[in-house]
């Protein structure tokens, strides 16, 4: 079976890119996750974060942005000790930076979903990469999502972040044409 070149042979990391990377993805709780591990995995590889993903699901709270927003120092001292998750000060504390916007956000009414989907106009857009060289690591759509989204409070949300958020959710197919995923993904066969 042929699949992307970035995955190795690691069978969590063939079961995310199989499973999850670059479906589609709507649930607010689950993209806001998605978003907070994209910036933890800055200066990493996925695959570091991919195996920290429970301890981190455990560590805040299933990422529940009520909850998150409401810790305070010495909860933050505590995840800072967490060896369950990546201890760097200042992606913890984006968290819960993060989670406090999120909350601005959907409080006026708006889903999560549809503030971060109207970055491609609501629709996946489908490309067509031959190569991995073929893709780029930002564009002018994940640009615009990132200058929005740091005018509306994040944190860790620069364009190559948001680009491979982009592609995690399935907003960009990105999978290689002769990976399995992409026809499945491109003709909705999810």
């Amino acid at each position: 079976m042929k699949r992307c070149g970035w995955v190795t042979e690691d069978h969590q990391y063939e079961v995310y890119h199989d499973q999850e990377w670059g479906r589609p993805l709507y649930d607010d709780r689950k993209l806001f996750e998605l978003l907070c591990l994209e910036g933890a995995q800055a200066g990493l590889s996925w695959l570091t974060v991919l195996k920290k993903r429970e301890g981190y699901r455990e560590a805040f709270d299933q990422f529940d942005p009520g909850l998150i927003s409401q810790y305070n120092e010495e909860k933050i001292q505590e995840l800072i000790q967490n060896e369950k998750i990546i201890r760097n000060k200042l992606k913890i504390r984006s968290v819960v930076t993060n989670a406090r916007a999120y909350l601005e956000i959907t409080q006026n009414g708006q889903s999560f979903s549809d503030y971060l989907w109207q970055f491609v106009d609501g629709l996946p857009i489908q490309n067509a990469r031959s190569t991995l060289d073929d893709i780029p690591t930002q564009t002018e759509r994940s640009q615009r999502m990132s200058r929005q989204l740091k005018k509306d409070g994040f944190k860790f949300v620069g364009p190559t972040i948001c680009y491979a958020f982009m592609q995690a959710s399935g907003m960009v197919n990105d999978h290689v044409k002769d990976c399995f995923c992409y026809e499945e993904i491109k003709n909705g066969r999810e």
